[in-house]
């Protein structure tokens, strides 16, 4: 039973690390996938003298992706209801250009105001409207569920480490008879240390795994069975196979800080 919950000491931690990590992965792909549809949502309005090429909208700024022209000949039926002909003729040769305006990325609302300026230095352009009161309210709500869920995988990043860190002091005197016997002979640290790595390298095997099978479970069984749309819609992106080589050399990464930090913690076993 001791042996259970020491390696579950270790384990409980190092899948919560883990947990934190994929979670992270998760968020920035269905993330990546929700501001892509942002995106392609947003255009903002743009007003010229006279017909305006892609590649003009593009050379002002780098972050146009896409230019639609409006008809002007819906705008007019609207204006003109019930005049002649050559009075809607002169009013559509009057009637400016419009455009909507496509971007690259989903930027901030900084970002907006930089492409209105470059837009407004062209003279053939009247006006840019860019809806910027949704737009950054969307964007700032979007910029700090990110930002939170970064703080707080940090801080269970940091928590679970210690209590690693912890256990595996606990393994080093469980096992510093044979550690000193080892460096009475002149074993070099890495060799003294090589029992902590085999016990935390099996631990780390089996936290990656159980995260594994975790994601695998969501992605392929309740993220169908959920009705959550967002979840349904991006199921891909719940989990994907490359993500078990980033959690293991994860668990990798933290088990060499674990045990480092216990062995360089003091010099040599002490009695």
């Amino acid at each position: 039973m001791k042996f259970i919950k020491n390696h579950l000491m270790f384990i409980l931690p190092l899948m919560a690390i883990l947990l934190g990590i994929e979670f992270y992965l998760v968020f920035e792909r269905t993330t990546n996938t929700y501001e892509k549809g942002l995106t392609e949502g947003y255009s903002m309005l743009v007003v010229t003298k006279d017909p305006v090429e892609l590649s003009t909208f593009q050379a002002l700024n780098k972050h146009i992706s896409s230019s639609e022209k409006l008809k002007r000949d819906a705008i007019v039926s609207e204006v003109a209801k019930g005049v002649n002909k050559s009075t809607r003729e002169a009013i559509l040769t009057a009637l400016p250009y419009f455009y909507n305006v496509g971007l690259d990325a989903y930027l901030h609302s900084s970002g907006l105001e930089k492409i209105k300026e470059d837009l407004e230095t062209d003279p053939n352009i009247k006006k840019v409207e860019t809806f910027g009161g949704s737009y950054d309210s969307s964007y700032k709500l979007f910029s700090f569920i990110k930002f939170t869920l970064k703080i707080f995988i940090v801080f269970m990043t940091i928590v679970s480490l210690f209590l690693i860190i912890k256990q595996m002091e606990i393994w080093k005197y469980a096992h510093k008879e044979r550690m000193q016997v080892m460096e009475i002979f002149g074993a070099p640290m890495m060799l003294r240390s090589g029992v902590l790595f085999k016990v935390a390298l099996i631990d780390a095997f089996f936290s990656t795994l159980l995260v594994s099978a975790i994601f695998f479970y969501l992605k392929f069984y309740w993220a169908g069975q959920s009705g959550i749309n967002i979840m349904m819609e991006n199921q891909e992106a719940l989990f994907k196979m490359s993500d078990i080589g980033i959690l293991f050399a994860s668990s990798l990464l933290i088990v060499i800080i674990a045990v480092y930090s216990v062995v360089f913690s003091s010099k040599g076993v002490q009695e």
